[in-house]
């Protein structure tokens, strides 16, 4: 199991690197996150959904994506309020006490889960979320040392020294654990070192000497990995050159997948903003309203932020539009939500920019798909996924086929388009089409995939150079 002295400390890309690592060496492995917190989800081969960093972790164990490597996900839709899906489907929505009220009970279906994957896999690489340290946590813990101390598992503890203290953070983490979670940690790892190895050899002797424990590897700080965001945005791109074509993206309180613009961020001639609270609407040829995991709530802020009259002028100016999941609910004409499903129960108006009503349900609907742009947008195909709990209806022209069946809207004017499909950018001819689309004439797509497949052969190059792998061998 990799636990990390914080969030961020390098957990998931640590697992992916090993998973792939372990893979090289002919082992089946399998990733497992007990529980994780991120509204960015991705639906299994099994058609349940899961984080994407677990996802992720998938391909680089070369294993099918399945419900059992994350079967505890929360997907915040306040600060104090989320839903909990559990091996694979939404099982409630809780404020933050009712939670930890339901820890003990869904220990048996985390427990259950990875025995599935033991029974199923040579190895399993268990990622922790947050920190064991926590201990206002520590009480029913499912994620992090209640876990480890439920299997009898090993645990690698990491620290990032990037953002400064690592040796720190390792001693005291290890402080605020019992005695018997402290034995538990069997090596520490630097993460994401930066300079001369030999300046941080006093440093890493001392931890050794103070602690008790190896230190089985120093990681160097890798630039420029496109793998799955758990949750934190991308930092904003700094580029020399003026990009040929802009895309602005408003920051909602509880925007979701916005890993959908992955694609468009890695593209050369593309400039992706990500605008947050305060900041007006830059100037932009391509306007895109991402996910939300509260629809109604996030379009209130949307007009609090007055962006919605700065789309009104964007449109007005001749720029396009693309509204993916909640994103297309908000470009519709109302938003109800009877049952109180992501809040209190009522209805919403949206920006009526498309002829559509979105009913929120309680039904989640999960589904891969694969499709085609409609003809005017060159019949690109695609393959991608679904995520929602809004059934959408209205008179508009669909923006494609999916799966056989019309899906999506296409405005009258051919300025709006909106689609339920995540992952429609992956897919570089249909990423090429929606940009010709939106106004950049030359544009090419970005294969998505084949960049991820070199971040992770890259990262598990780097956990084989600079990891004592055959300790770690010896836990699996």
């Amino acid at each position: 199991m990799v636990q990390g002295t914080c969030s961020g400390a390098g957990k998931s890309t640590l697992v992916a690197g090993l998973c792939r690592a372990l893979s090289r060496r002919g082992k089946k492995v399998a990733p497992f996150k007990p529980q994780n917190m991120s509204l960015n989800s991705a639906v299994a081969a099994d058609g349940g959904e899961i984080g994407r960093a677990q996802a992720l972790q998938a391909q680089a164990a070369r294993a099918a994506p399945r419900t059992d490597m994350n079967p505890v996900l929360l997907k915040p839709s306040s600060d104090t309020r989320a839903q909990i899906v559990v091996s694979g489907r939404p099982f409630c929505e809780l404020e933050a006490g009712g939670y930890l009220a339901l820890k003990p009970r869904l220990l048996a279906e985390v427990l259950a889960a990875f025995e599935r994957l033991r029974a199923a896999f040579d190895a399993v690489i268990v990622e922790g979320a947050g920190s064991p340290a926590e201990v206002n946590l520590r009480a029913n813990d499912i994620a992090n040392m209640g876990f480890a101390e439920a299997v009898d598992c090993p645990v690698l503890l990491v620290a990032d020294i990037d953002r400064g203290g690592a040796l720190a953070h390792v001693v005291g983490t290890l402080a605020c654990l019992s005695s018997s979670e402290r034995e538990r940690v069997a090596g520490l790892v630097i993460n994401r070192f930066r300079g001369e190895r030999a300046l941080l050899q006093p440093g890493l002797e001392w931890l050794e000497r103070e602690t008790g424990k190896p230190v089985l590897g120093v990681l160097p700080y890798l630039a420029g990995l496109v793998l799955d965001a758990e949750d934190a945005l991308p930092e904003r791109q700094v580029s020399s050159e003026q990009p040929a074509f802009r895309v602005a993206v408003p920051v909602y309180p509880r925007i979701s997948n916005h890993t959908d613009l992955d694609a468009l961020r890695l593209h050369p001639g593309v400039e992706v903003r990500f605008v947050g609270p305060d900041e007006p609407l830059p100037g932009a040829d391509l306007v895109v309203l991402a996910g939300s995991k509260n629809v109604r709530a996030d379009l209130d802020f949307m007009r609090q932020q007055g962006w919605d009259e700065a789309l009104l002028r964007h449109l007005r100016y001749g720029g396009r539009v693309i509204g993916l999941c909640g994103g297309m609910q908000m470009l519709g004409a109302w938003i109800h939500d009877p049952q109180g499903v992501e809040g209190s129960a009522g209805s919403t108006p949206g920006l009526a920019l498309l002829k559509l009503e979105t009913t929120l349900e309680a039904h989640k609907q999960l589904r891969n798909v694969e499709g085609a742009l409609c003809a005017e947008l060159g019949a690109a195909t695609f393959a991608g996924y679904e995520i929602h709990m809004g059934v959408s209806r209205g008179s508009e022209r669909p923006a494609a086929i999916v799966n056989g069946e019309p899906e999506g809207a296409l405005s009258a004017d051919g300025r709006i388009l909106a689609t339920y499909v995540h992952g429609l950018f992956d897919s570089p001819e249909a990423c090429a089409a929606l940009l010709r689309w939106a106004g950049f004439r030359q544009a090419s797509g970005v294969d998505l995939a084949a960049l991820r497949e070199q971040s992770i052969e890259r990262l598990a190059d780097c956990v084989e150079a600079n990891l004592d792998l055959k300790a770690l061998e010896g836990f699996v």
